[in-house]
């Protein structure tokens, strides 16, 4: 049996922005999904105004000191998928809004090189996070770059490699991930971006594409998806601007014009060197964009 429709761009619940009220480190790294780390912040911070070479450096520099963490090389693959993305195009009203690529993903091929450096990251968390499973399969750190990992690696599938089967089975591996993740980590607030963007994009299927995933166990709700990323968006750590720049979108395409001016304004007050968030801002603002949609 050959399905029809496509599995649409943006399963977007793996990318990373700093966020704790009370911050604090620790020394080894074992806790580093959950906690702020100064390191960390500033290569987070990096990515959100558009300097992903920048924030390699500081990611490969902190990963030299945590080999042993997985966290640290799911924040450089994500240096590198959110890098193409911005090449793309990907995080803008424009891709958000036009359905043919939403739903079926960019025009013409990702860069090859960037690609492979993103799978190689991957894999290194995953046999990281493998191994500290084998230690204690509730271990909630590899839980968590689990869940990122292959979140991350769906929207590679779909978006941007267009291969829009594979893009699906890693979106239920993520879920699968966040689910075991929050059942013992309520506090891991930016999990709730995995379930709740899978459950917006299925949402916004057509009536026979969902009865097929509604055969499959899958189930998607628009209103219930922006309501459990707006839990990332409200407390999230490391995924609250990321939820909130999809919360926007997710809101400009419900004809939701105060929500997306409200987390765009906030985004650009917050993130005032961002080219993405000022654009974007201006876009909703029905004003003139200060910057082009360039990678640097």
């Amino acid at each position: 049996m050959r399905i029809s429709w496509r599995v649409p761009a943006f399963v977007l619940f793996i990318l990373l922005a700093p966020f704790l009220s009370r911050a604090r480190s620790v020394p080894d790294g074992s806790d580093s999904a959950f906690t702020e780390v100064p390191e960390l912040k500033e290569g987070f911070r990096l990515l959100y105004v558009q300097k992903y070479p920048e924030a390699r450096e500081r990611f490969s520099a902190w990963t030299a000191e945590h080999p042993d963490d997985p966290f640290g090389f799911v924040a450089t693959a994500a240096s590198y998928l959110f890098e193409e993305f911005y090449r793309q195009g990907v995080m803008t009203s424009d891709f958000f809004l036009d359905d043919k690529k939403f739903l079926r993903g960019i025009e013409g091929k990702p860069d090859a090189e960037r690609m492979k450096n993103f799978r190689s990251e991957l894999e290194q968390a995953r046999k990281l996070s493998a191994a500290r499973l084998a230690k204690d399969k509730k271990d909630a750190a590899a839980l968590f770059s689990l869940t990122l990992a292959a979140g991350m690696e769906s929207n590679a599938e779909s978006i941007l490699e267009k291969r829009h089967v594979e893009g699906l089975k890693r979106m239920k591996e993520a879920n699968e991930h966040a689910k075991l993740l929050l059942a013992q980590r309520p506090d891991a607030n930016d999990a709730w971006v995995a379930p709740g963007s899978a459950d917006y994009i299925i949402g916004c299927l057509s009536g026979g594409a969902r009865m097929v995933l509604w055969f499959g166990g899958i189930h998607g709700d628009k209103k219930l998806g922006m309501e459990l990323v707006g839990k990332t968006a409200d407390k999230g750590r490391y995924l609250e601007p990321f939820a909130k720049v999809l919360l926007a979108l997710a809101a400009r395409r419900e004809k939701q014009d105060a929500l997306a001016q409200k987390l765009l304004h906030e985004l650009t007050e917050e993130f005032p060197d961002s080219p993405l968030f000022a654009a974007e801002y201006a876009k909703v603002m029905g004003r003139p964009i200060p910057t082009e949609m360039k990678p640097n």
